[in-house]
């Protein structure tokens, strides 16, 4: 099989694929806001079963520990999770409430972010997790005229006690934590973080062995035919594993074309794959098939590990929400536009991946990469569209294009020099 490329389209090579992290089973997994919270949950309330146990082998006066008796160990744990429950509530109630401001103040994408903080995550857990281990510790009290005797846990109330401090230490940081990262210049310069390392990892250095291949163009030959893989879900494309593709296809003699760019929408049913093999091959069945889908992984939601368009679509729509006529705010405009500065910086100086991936000289791999034309076209396009009648966003747009051009490869010229024009064209009129 020797699918027709362009001339240069067979030096490409499977190192050349982006640097990207896939998303783990273990990644889903804790993925969750929910998840975190119920481990500690878990864990404190068998802590509360088996500490209480461990107090029985111990002696029945024990300094530095809990001296009370069972009518203060009662007391003590009973205030304690009737304190923890209504405070957990509270902290919950906090939380959405700065969610929802975050989403009418900034964007609904940024509400993600919120919800993957471990901080958040801990001092619900903490909180939840004191209540059901002062509920659990409870129910091993007991007074003089139980069966047993007297009992009081002197090691696991305390236990309790250290609870509650921690879960004051986790308050205290949580709302430092909630305080800070409502502030615009946390989310974008959290947001900034993210998209940068995503670039890094995505667009190879211009010296990449076939790094140069990005806008080849690939037409099968005749003889070949199509087999089409559709969508079993609707959703985001979150992630394609190159190389598996790659594999896959070697062993089966084939070429994967993959459809969709990473970020793009497809609904269910929609053609995701197209497997080209030689007409007088066998088709493929189901179960041949099947691994293709787990390679093109479709979620309800984008996802940073292969989209650095993601963050940027971020971005532009805190800047577009900033320059709406009911917020008015050209200065957070500006300062979304300076972290965009920041991360086309890095993007024109990176070379474009390969649409073509070869083995062994032959064409095993078609997929559409995000470009950096695309990725600038999206830092500038909205936020000059909307901005065009202020005086800070044309201004700081020539500038930042103005920089760009100073350290952009070549080949990224000419579009910046386009989006330079039309910049300087507003700051005129």
């Amino acid at each position: 099989m020797s699918p027709t490329a362009q001339p240069d389209a067979d030096t490409g090579n499977v190192g050349a694929l982006p640097r990207t992290r896939s998303i783990s089973r273990w990644d889903r997994v804790w993925r969750p806001f929910w998840v975190l919270p119920m481990v500690i949950v878990v864990a404190a309330t068998v802590a509360g079963i088996f500490m209480p146990e461990l107090d029985r082998t111990l002696d029945d006066e024990l300094p530095f520990f809990f001296p009370g008796g069972p009518s203060g160990a009662r007391d003590m744990l009973g205030t304690i999770a009737g304190a923890m429950i209504s405070v957990t509530g509270l902290v919950f109630s906090i939380t959405m409430v700065v969610m929802q401001l975050a989403s009418s103040q900034y964007s609904p994408r940024v509400l993600g972010d919120f919800l993957s903080s471990r901080v958040t995550q801990v001092t619900l857990g903490i909180f939840a997790a004191s209540f059901t281990y002062a509920l659990t510790v409870l129910r091993s009290v007991e007074g003089e005229s139980g069966e047993g005797g007297m009992f009081v846990p002197q090691v696991s109330v305390t236990l309790g006690f250290v609870l509650v401090l921690a879960s004051v230490g986790m308050f205290l940081a949580f709302i430092h934590h909630i305080t800070d990262s409502i502030q615009v210049s946390s989310i974008v310069s959290h947001l900034g973080d993210d998209t940068v390392d995503v670039v890094d990892r995505y667009l190879p250095e211009p010296d990449a062995p076939g790094a140069r291949l990005g806008t080849d163009t690939w037409v099968p030959e005749e003889g070949l035919t199509p087999q089409t893989v559709p969508a079993q879900e609707h959703g985001a494309i979150v992630e394609v594993d190159h190389r598996e593709l790659v594999a896959w296809a070697a062993k089966h003699d084939a070429v994967v074309e993959v459809l969709l760019q990473v970020g793009a929408f497809v609904p269910q049913g929609a053609p995701a794959i197209r497997v080209w093999r030689a007409a007088g091959a066998p088709e493929l069945d189901a179960s041949e098939l099947e691994p293709l889908r787990r390679l093109v992984v479709v979620e309800k939601d984008r996802f940073f590990n292969q989209d650095p368009a993601f963050g940027v679509r971020k971005l532009v729509d805190i800047a577009e929400r900033a320059l709406s006529p009911g917020i008015n705010d050209p200065t957070t405009g500006v300062q979304v536009l300076d972290e965009l500065h920041r991360i086309l910086r890095l993007t024109v100086t990176r070379a474009e991946l390969p649409a073509l991936v070869t083995s062994e000289g032959e064409v095993r791999l078609v997929h559409l990469p995000q470009r950096v034309e695309q990725l600038v076209d999206l830092a500038l396009a909205e936020p000059l569209h909307y901005g065009k009648d202020t005086l800070q966003i044309p201004r700081r747009v020539a500038a930042m294009v103005e920089d760009l051009l100073t350290v952009a490869l070549p080949e990224h010229r000419t579009a910046l020099q386009s989006w330079l024009e039309e910049a300087q064209g507003l700051v005129t009129d």
